[in-house]
């Protein structure tokens, strides 16, 4: 395994996904994108929700999803935004509810058309990268065997190669096939393609293996502690082994509240807990968190991995119902927490 230098990590390039910072209607993406550069982020992960949001407000009124040709016109104009900010577009994200639909189906017709207009965007952005998320979708509704979601993506991957675009994989925790590392790893693994590799990241991760929002703990009660903990260590020494480097296109970083009461264990919204912890409770690191991060932060770095860390939070206060800063300086706030965290994963 790679040894963590304090003068490796330093070169690790920091990015920012552009749909985890503001808090009001008038953080709108020319200021994110601003604080985002004076905070000293190199790149950002763009976020679809935020291109229609831009093309709202540049139209006066909302653009359908699928309307590409009025998005790729949009997509050029946030390029230049962020040539203006000295920023890069590293990914555009999150695809979901792409893989495992039944063949014939339209939400199978619908979803690769998806891709393609998602691709012709990318070619506006100038950006390689697509991030996949793992299906959320009900198992009644999809196929969700290793098989066809291998098929779909293999056929995703092939089509963003025809473009020299690359597609990185993300286990999400409330996912239905793939809540954690390893499954996506062996779908990345089984897909067999030069252009597909991981999306990691800190609060799935450990999200998945380690926490759990609906217990009084906020930890997996399954199993006793130690032996939880002996089970999460031993995971994490399996990918620092086992993942080459070179197949981890970039790792987010979150850390997540326990939530206090405990959520319910049900399905409210389309979300199952897990789905809605992800989207209301996740900190910067160092800002009142409980996730082992820097052990997951740990074992990607001991693989060698020296890309993108890219912060992406989603922070609703601890109770998970909204929190007020200002952009300028909550994206400098985040610029400390990701040094903070580097320092603090090396072996010096």
């Amino acid at each position: 395994m790679a040894s963590i230098t304090s003068t490796s990590v330093q070169t690790i390039p920091l990015a920012y996904a552009s749909c985890s910072i503001g808090c009001s209607p008038s953080d709108i993406l020319p200021r994110k994108l601003e604080a985002l550069s004076k905070a000293g982020f190199a790149s950002i992960e763009l976020s679809f929700p935020d291109i229609l949001d831009y093309a709202a407000h540049l139209q006066g009124q909302p653009i359908s999803s699928n309307n590409f040709s009025e998005l790729v016109i949009v997509a050029h104009r946030i390029r230049e935004l962020c040539e203006a900010n000295s920023l890069t577009i590293m990914m555009l994200q999150p695809f979901a509810n792409f893989e495992g639909w039944p063949k014939g189906s339209t939400e199978r017709e619908d979803a690769f058309a998806r891709a393609r207009g998602w691709i012709e965007i990318m070619e506006a952005l100038g950006t390689d990268l697509l991030q996949v998320g793992a299906t959320d979708t009900p198992p009644d509704r999809i196929s969700i065997t290793r098989e066809a979601i291998v098929s779909d993506l293999r056929e995703l991957a092939d089509l963003l190669a025809e473009h020299n675009f690359r597609l990185a994989y993300e286990n999400w925790c409330w996912s239905t096939h793939a809540p954690g590392w390893k499954e996506v790893w062996k779908i990345v693994s089984a897909i067999d393609r030069p252009n597909v590799g991981l999306c990691l990241d800190t609060f799935q991760t450990a999200g998945s293996e380690w926490a759990d929002p609906t217990t009084g703990s906020g930890l997996i009660e399954e199993v006793p502690y130690d032996v939880l903990q002996k089970n999460f260590s031993t995971s994490m020494d399996e990918l620092a082994r086992t993942v080459p480097p070179e197949k981890i296109y970039l790792l987010q970083i979150s850390d997540a509240y326990k939530v206090s009461p405990p959520l319910k264990n049900e399905t409210i919204e389309g979300l199952r807990p897990r789905g809605r912890w992800s989207h209301d409770y996740r900190p910067m690191p160092y800002d009142g968190g409980y996730l082992p991060i820097e052990d997951v932060a740990k074992a990607v770095l001991k693989t060698g991995f020296r890309g993108w860390f890219s912060m992406e939070i989603f922070d609703g206060g601890p109770e998970g119902k909204g929190k007020k800063y200002e952009l300028e300086a909550y994206a400098k706030s985040a610029m400390q927490s990701m040094r903070k965290l580097l320092i603090n994963c090396t072996d010096e």
